[in-house]
């Protein structure tokens, strides 16, 4: 596998001014990386610069769930619920270290939103619509079963509940692994790169653009026949750049996350409730923890830096005493949160929580190409479409392609022959891994979380520094996030690359000196930039321990 490090990096900006690209993406969340891999693998010369880090956005921030939408089958979104559901499957088969089954249980009550026919006749249409396989196709379960499933469920007036499976994943990291499969069959791809301006030909027609590298202060011309604006919620300060659009408008739409301990709220099953408001919210296990959200408000703050706040904390409190009431948890008990800004394609009259998640292609009469809106789950679909347009767009232009390849293509970590593979793999390389000196149980977390990757990270062990006193086992992811995995801050490893700073916090505040140390040396860093990313990374703990 080649690298993708920050030496990487540097080394594609010192040729961009030799450089004319078929495709300039702007955006590094999972739908611009997920354009650059089709891109890329239909033979067309790539580049993509993100403002932020890979998956700083959105993609970072969701429910962490690859699932087929399936409260928007109240709103007749058959066509989006069929599209996305079958991509859970797609995604799942091509990365099965980031991607899991879960099965989620639907409580069903007296006087409550679901009832039992309808839940029934719900899950079933949804098990068709979105091709779910015959062992993970709708069961439906009585009271009792429903309570051994979940103890902690409030029993007034529970009739039973619907039982089906979505896919949990890890949205950065299925983001970076996309990202890094781009790279792998050539595409460059840089972080920290903020567009600042478009060129246009003689015609009025966009071919590149100037954007500043946000590490070093330089400034870079990119030259491209075609642009791809895929910002998410920047899309409009992108499209501000060019050329307005009448007409098309996003709404920014938030939604918050808390994680409580698995002490305070020993939660056995992912539960998908409503609540008294009408709102659906997920309780999911995950890793000793508990996360809960989402809510869906309006936002109109910062983009960049989206937080939870009191009312938010609270909301989600209060819907855990209202389905969970045996969990006495408050304020003190909830660890971390994340707030996320979906982009959602404005529509007259309805609000947050009734507005579809469909994506849409907006092009600018400068014949910039802007995707608005989607889901984390259909972001190959939504690439596939534009890379579609792009291919026959440069058609015209004498620029051949192929056809995609990405529905059959694993990711980087999922070269598995099937999904099945991966329990077997995880024990073989956790007891390889573990005569490196490294405990079995940090072993088999590298080995469930990197995949086929754990072999490279395996042959790490000569690179790391010796004389740092980072445990090996975090020596060597974090020298693989540097060397493999762009991450060019402390905040990129704690937040993306690992999920710590949400999933783990005492972790991430035991060792977050001695990686900020290690990361210095590996980068060179003089003491002030040592201590403006100290600095950031604090900022960052701070806003996901306390919210605003």
């Amino acid at each position: 596998m080649k690298t993708f490090s920050f030496t990487d990096r540097e080394v594609i900006l010192q040729k961009l001014d030799d450089q004319h690209y078929d495709v300039v993406i702007v955006g590094g969340g999972i739908t611009g990386v997920g354009i650059a891999l089709d891109c890329i693998t239909r033979g067309l010369k790539t580049v993509l610069v993100e403002m932020q880090d890979f998956a700083a956005g959105t993609s970072s921030r969701s429910t962490k769930l690859v699932h087929g939408g399936l409260r928007y089958l109240k709103q007749f979104e058959v066509g989006m619920v069929a599209e996305v559901g079958k991509e859970r499957e797609v995604v799942y088969r091509n990365a099965p270290h980031v991607t899991h089954p879960e099965w989620m249980l639907l409580p069903i009550y007296k006087k409550g939103t679901f009832g039992k026919f309808s839940t029934s006749v719900g899950l079933k249409v949804y098990d068709f619509l979105a091709g779910v396989k015959k062992n993970e196709r709708r069961k439906m379960l009585d009271r009792k079963q429903t309570v051994q499933r979940e103890p902690l469920l409030n029993k007034t007036g529970l009739i039973g509940s619907g039982y089906y499976v979505e896919y949990r994943t890890d949205d950065a990291r299925l983001t970076i692994e996309v990202a890094k499969k781009a790279s792998e069959h050539g595409a460059a791809l840089i972080n920290y790169a903020k567009a600042e301006s478009f060129t246009y030909d003689a015609s009025g027609k966009v071919n590149g653009l100037y954007f500043k590298d946000l590490v070093s202060g330089s400034k870079y011309r990119v030259r491209g026949s075609k642009i791809v604006n895929a910002t998410g919620p920047w899309v409009e300060s992108v499209i501000g750049m060019d050329r307005k659009i009448e007409g098309k408008s996003l709404f920014h739409s938030k939604g918050v996350h808390i994680v409580i301990d698995g002490s305070k709220f020993p939660l056995q099953q992912a539960v998908y409730f409503d609540t008294p408001d009408g709102r659906m919210v997920f309780a999911i296990p995950r890793n000793g923890k508990a996360y809960i959200g989402t809510t869906d408000t309006e936002y109109k703050g910062d983009l960049q830096l989206p937080q939870a706040t009191e009312e938010d904390i609270n909301y989600l409190l209060d819907s855990i005493h209202f389905m969970f009431p045996q969990v006495q948890v408050g304020r003190r008990d909830v660890e971390s949160t994340w707030a996320g800004v979906r982009p959602l394609i404005r529509q007259e009259g309805k609000g947050p929580s009734e507005i579809s998640r469909k994506d849409e292609i907006w092009t600018s009469e400068t014949g910039l190409i802007t995707i608005a809106g989607g889901k984390l789950t259909g972001y190959r679909k939504m690439a596939e479409t534009i890379t579609d347009l792009l291919c026959e767009q440069l058609r015209t232009e004498g620029i051949s392609s192929k056809n995609s390849v990405t529905k059959e293509l694993r990711l980087s970590g999922g070269d598995f022959r099937d999904p099945s593979d991966y329990k077997s793999f995880i024990i073989d390389e956790s007891n390889k891994l573990s005569k490196l000196g490294i405990s079995l149980e940090d072993a088999t977390s590298i080995a469930a979380m990197y995949g086929t990757n754990t072999r490279i990270i395996a042959g790490l062990v000569d690179n790391v520094l010796s004389d740092s006193p980072l445990p090996l086992s975090i020596k060597l992811i974090l020298q693989y996030a540097i060397d493999y995995e762009m991450a060019v801050t402390p905040v990129d490893f704690f937040m993306r690359r690992t999920g710590n700073v949400f999933f783990d916090i005492d972790w991430v505040n035991k060792w977050k000196q001695e990686v900020v140390e290690y990361m210095s040396v590996i980068m060179g860093w003089t003491a002030e930039e040592k201590e403006m990313h100290w600095g950031e990374l604090e900022a960052r703990i701070w806003e996901a321990v306390e919210g605003k």
